[in-house]
């Protein structure tokens, strides 16, 4: 499967059935989830995976809302890749999220989701965040896909040392 070439994707030794989503750059933000996993559950759908610990945490020993909208995000692209969108390079049009529970640290949590409809230019998707039976929230979003390389690729192309056109 064709995934951003800053994602580590490979079979997880610890998790039978689960795949790696890693970034490979540990100076992006995405790397405040941690380990994140992916499987694919079907057309049109996937689940994701965080393992939730203190670095998640808030002031009241839960997982920090800041981090389930992040995990949400996140679960937008590798969800949304290994349910066959075309999310390689998009962009978070919209995300809404409703929280429904406290999520517990030291448990994974589980974002279900479900590709509803894509376009040339959009994707469109709901879900659910699951913890064991419980559902911490539910969740709906749009990413839009890009319609050209990101100005990082294309100085890449042309050497890092090259002044930016712009």
């Amino acid at each position: 499967m064709d995934v951003h070439p800053f994602i580590r994707h490979e079979p997880d030794p610890d998790h039978p059935g689960w795949m790696t989503w890693d970034v490979v750059e540990d100076d992006r933000f995405n790397v405040t989830i941690g380990k994140l996993l992916v499987r694919a559950d079907g057309p049109g759908r996937a689940t994701c995976r965080m393992f939730p610990d203190r670095r998640h945490s808030n002031l009241g020993d839960m997982v920090h809302g800041g981090a389930i909208l992040t995990f949400v995000d996140m679960a937008f692209f590798a969800g949304g890749r290994l349910a066959g969108a075309d999310v390689m390079r998009a962009v978070t049009l919209d995300c809404s999220v409703r929280f429904l529970s406290a999520g517990r640290l030291g448990v994974p949590l589980d974002a279900e989701v479900e590709l509803l409809r894509e376009t040339k230019r959009l994707a469109f998707f709901a879900g659910k965040v699951k913890q064991g039976d419980g559902i911490v929230a539910a969740f709906s979003g749009a990413l839009r896909k890009a319609t050209h390389a990101p100005r990082s690729a294309e100085r890449t192309r042309r050497g890092a040392t090259d002044p930016d056109p712009a």
